[in-house]
C-alpha cells in the first residue's frame, strides 16, 4: 500500500499532472474506448468536468497519481444513477489508489442523492479493475460480447457493472 492517499477535488492546475498518465493509459488502448490519438485539449474537455459533476485527484506525497471523473450516467429520467471513470498512474498501480478513488466516488454519489452507480464499459480483460469494483460491491449485470477491440487480445467483452446505493 502507498502511505496516505489523499483524495481532493481537482483544480485546473492539476491537468498538467493528470495528462501524462491519462495519455499513457489511453494511448495503450487496453482499457478505454477513447481515441488513442486524443490531444491534451480534447482529453481535458472530456475529463475536467464542472459542478455538479466532479473531477477528483488522488495525491500521494504531494504528487497526483490518479484521478476520477464523476457524473450522472444519463440525463432526464436516468439522472438518478451516477457513473464515473478512473485513471491511475501505472507507477502507482496496485497500491490502493484506485480503491481510494472508488471509495470516495461512492461517498460522493451517496451524498449527491444518487440511487445507484453504473459503469457502462469495464473491459473484461482489465481484471484488476473488475475485481476492485466487485470488492467494492459492484455486480456485473451484463457483458457485451466482443464490445472492445483490445490491441493484444483482440475482441473482448465489455462489462456493465452496477451497485445500488
Amino acid at each position: 500500500m502507498l502511505r496516505l492517499v489523499e483524495i481532493r477535488d481537482a483544480t485546473a492546475d492539476d491537468w498538467a499532472a493528470i495528462w501524462p498518465f491519462f495519455h499513457e493509459i489511453v494511448a495503450a488502448g487496453e482499457t478505454y474506448s477513447y481515441d488513442r490519438d486524443m490531444t491534451s485539449e480534447q482529453a481535458r474537455e472530456l475529463w475536467m468536468v464542472a459542478p455538479p459533476k466532479r473531477t477528483s485527484v488522488a495525491v500521494v506525497d504531494g504528487a497526483v497519481v490518479g484521478s476520477a471523473s464523476m457524473y450522472p450516467n444519463k440525463g432526464g429520467g436516468g439522472a438518478h444513477v451516477a457513473s464515473a471513470s478512473f485513471m491511475v498512474s501505472p507507477s502507482a498501480s496496485g497500491r490502493g489508489v484506485g480503491r481510494a478513488l472508488g471509495t470516495d466516488m461512492l461517498a460522493w454519489a451517496r451524498a449527491q442523492g444518487f440511487r445507484a452507480v453504473q459503469f457502462n464499459a469495464v473491459v473484461s480483460t482489465n481484471t484488476r479493475a473488475v475485481e476492485l469494483w466487485k470488492s467494492l460491491g459492484f455486480d456485473v449485470l451484463a457483458t457485451v460480447p466482443e464490445g472492445f477491440r483490445h490491441p493484444v487480445h483482440g475482441y473482448v467483452g465489455l462489462h456493465i457493472m452496477y451497485q445500488k446505493l
